[in-house]
């Protein structure tokens, strides 16, 4: 019986790349905090994970000069619009103070993922050398 990594590391290594995409969004929320008219976005994470937004988070390179470190449009119009509970004058959605906290709770889900991934690649190791 053939083990692929797929099966073998599990939903983790995906779990990793959508904390990281989130990551990006919520840092970016960070830094457009003083924009007027910024609208806050964040992402449905079990939802992507489940897969019923489809496979957005796919990036489709045309040119090997292009940054695949940006989010892929196609998956930044999944994205979800943030609700404020302060509305402020100028427009803008983003409160500071709940954006660090969803960064600080996403950084530490992506260090548990990286963590279970870390401990999956440790088990295949030692099946692998065998117990000697």
């Amino acid at each position: 019986m053939a083990i692929t990594f797929d099966k073998a590391l599990g939903i983790h290594q995906q779990a990793l790349q959508v904390r990281a995409d989130r990551a990006e969004i919520i840092a970016n929320n960070i830094a457009n905090a003083e924009t007027p008219n910024f609208k806050g976005r964040d992402m449905d994470f079990k939802a992507i994970l489940n897969g019923e937004t489809g496979n957005v988070l796919e990036a489709v390179t045309t040119n090997t000069a292009h940054n695949t470190n940006v989010i892929h449009p196609d998956f930044a119009a999944e994205l979800m619009y943030r609700v404020p509970t302060q509305p402020s004058v100028d427009g803008n959605t983003v409160d500071v103070q709940e954006e660090m906290a969803q960064f600080g709770q996403n950084t530490l889900a992506q260090q548990a993922s990286f963590e279970f991934l870390n401990g999956k690649f440790k088990g295949l190791k030692l099946a692998i050398k065998g117990t000697s």
